[in-house]
């Protein structure tokens, strides 16, 4: 399917209007931003038809690039300021960390998946984007080197929330995450208060891969990973 570069803003205008504004994401500049990034460059061409669908989309190791929508929920829901710097738990394709540093001053993001990281940092890197790190390796134990950091993004489904990530939250900071069993999950705002207090507020169902790692899910296959 030839899909010229206008129609693709087309498309993005239409996500923006049905899947996003047309639900409850009201935030403008999530808005906006959602309207600007190319979701399509993340993708295979064979799914560029498909790019601004309300589902997810298949990437290499059996990973998705997550529906729009719980993208921007996602995002909404931490209300990013310019000057946070934010940790991103599962690049995968590295839209999201594209939409997350439009918002923010830095991201740091972890995939523990070698060719995932090295795939999308080259299309950020093509993209002009000078204000993400990217590494491969555990997202369960964070990336303490950095830490704390402002906001805390988690791609990817647990049991329970990483200690390492509580531990690396600002306080004040807040935490996105999906947890739950493995094949349905709540989205969950963790929010660290100024005293240091962890409160939790459930926001939504949903269903996200499985997080592997150390304080990941105890029953993955790890053979995968090679």
């Amino acid at each position: 399917m030839n899909i010229r570069e206008n129609d693709f803003g087309e498309m993005r205008r239409r996500m923006v209007i049905d899947q996003l504004s047309g639900r409850d994401i009201k935030d403008k500049l999530v808005l906006d931003i959602f309207g600007k990034v190319p979701r399509h460059k993340f993708t295979d061409p064979k799914f560029y038809k498909d790019a601004y669908s309300d589902f997810p989309l298949p990437i290499e190791n059996e990973q998705t690039i997550s529906q729009p929508y719980i993208v921007a929920l996602m995002a909404q829901l931490l209300d990013i300021k310019k000057s946070d710097r934010i940790l991103e738990i599962g690049t995968g394709s590295g839209y999201q960390a594209a939409i997350l540093a439009e918002l923010a001053n830095q991201v740091f993001s972890v995939e523990r998946l070698k060719n995932l990281t090295e795939k999308a940092r080259a299309v950020l890197e093509e993209m002009g984007y000078k204000n993400i790190m990217l590494k491969t390796g555990d997202g369960t134990m964070g990336w303490e080197e950095f830490a704390p950091f402002d906001k805390i993004v988690v791609s990817a489904s647990a049991e329970f929330v990483p200690e390492p990530l509580i531990k690396q939250l600002k306080s004040p900071g807040k935490l996105v995450m999906p947890v739950g069993p493995r094949l349905s999950q709540k989205l969950l705002v963790i929010e660290k208060t100024a005293k240091g207090e962890v409160l939790e507020k459930e926001i939504c169902g949903c269903v996200f891969v499985p997080l592997i790692g150390k304080y990941g899910r105890e029953d993955n296959d790890a053979r995968k990973d090679i």
